[in-house]
């Protein structure tokens, strides 16, 4: 696999590397925000944090995919280590989201946080249970539910269980049912989360490590897919194959081939191909960014993309470096 250069594994190394988790998703969102379901650049063109999109938004404003992985973060470190306040958390920061009328957001994820919202009002307790039901009924009534929306903000989640792979996979189904209940996002949420532990903590990159976390009846099938995502990395933009990509399991295959298929150490020439693959570009781009984060670190974005990125709730990159943090050093929410 290519792009994993040796690099500093001591406390330093891992605290960036920790840092870069949500900035490396911020940045992916706001590059991927301009090219949303339109013309990507093409092989040779860089993206630009040009704003537009599908919400108009402003140059380097990250989109639904980081505003609902901020709802996450905020929600762990508000959790205070335990399970179901933490996923109450959670559930309010979606719906705070939610009531402030976002720009763009996912079709299930919206149909979810309505339902919710009809049975829970502002503070009341209880939300993410609720919210959990209404996914699983949404999920029931669409058989075919395994939208991205989910694995887009999930990356983050890794920061909570650094040194438990068990518990943080107990976590990734946890968050990823609040809104989507079909086996198969869940499986891609437990994936990536694993993937980004382990850059974290081991300065490597391995989209296969968390394999053995989801149930043996689906590891031969992820397996294949992450072998075609690998395989696909030849031409002028790795993993064009993998559009459309708002199904969980193409948009992985496309961050996974954009990552492992720039053999450029770092994360911007991976962004960038990231976003060549078009269609769902900042939710790609933010899957990527979340792993290249995890991968080289805060430090290795550049500046002008760090001082560009902002978002709701009226955050910025130093924001979300410091956001990160709080993660790593908050009681991990029980099993």
């Amino acid at each position: 696999m290519t792009n994993q250069q040796p690099r500093d594994v001591t406390d330093d190394g891992r605290a960036d590397r920790a840092a870069g988790v949500l900035l490396g998703q911020a940045c992916g969102d706001a590059l991927g925000v301009p090219y949303e379901f339109a013309t990507p650049p093409g092989p040779s063109e860089h993206a630009a944090m040009l704003g537009g999109g599908l919400g108009d938004f402003s140059p380097g404003e990250w989109s639904d995919d980081t505003a609902m992985a901020v709802a996450v973060a905020e929600g762990v470190v508000a959790g205070r280590g335990d399970r179901t306040r933490t996923l109450d958390a959670i559930a309010a920061g979606f719906l705070r989201w939610f009531d402030d009328g976002p720009a763009d957001i996912g079709n299930q994820t919206a149909a979810v946080l309505a339902a919710t919202r009809r049975f829970v009002g502002p503070g009341e307790p209880g939300v993410g249970a609720v919210m959990t039901q209404e996914a699983a009924a949404h999920a029931a009534r669409h058989p075919h539910s395994a939208g991205n929306g989910a694995l887009m903000r999930t990356g983050v989640v890794a920061l909570a269980h650094l040194d438990d792979r068990d518990a943080l996979a107990g976590l990734a189904r946890d968050v990823a049912l609040l809104t989507h209940a079909d086996p198969l996002a869940v499986q891609s949420c437990v994936l990536w989360c694993e993937a980004v532990r382990v850059a974290v903590v081991e300065a490597r990159l391995d989209v296969t490590a968390g394999l053995d976390l989801i149930g043996a009846e689906a590891r031969g099938q992820w397996r294949t897919w992450l072998d075609e995502a690998t395989g696909a990395i030849d031409g002028p933009v790795p993993g064009a194959r993998f559009t459309p990509n708002g199904f969980t399991v193409t948009a992985l295959q496309a961050a996974v081939a954009a990552v492992v298929g720039t053999p450029i150490a770092g994360p911007v020439e991976a962004l960038h191909a990231a976003v060549r693959i078009g269609d769902d570009t900042d939710t790609v781009a933010a899957i990527a960014g979340s792993l290249l984060g995890a991968r080289w670190g805060a430090s290795t974005f550049p500046a002008h993309w760090t001082d560009a990125v902002h978002g709701w709730p009226g955050q910025r990159a130093g924001d979300l470096v410091e956001l990160s943090r709080r993660i790593v050093t908050a009681p991990p929410p029980a099993r």
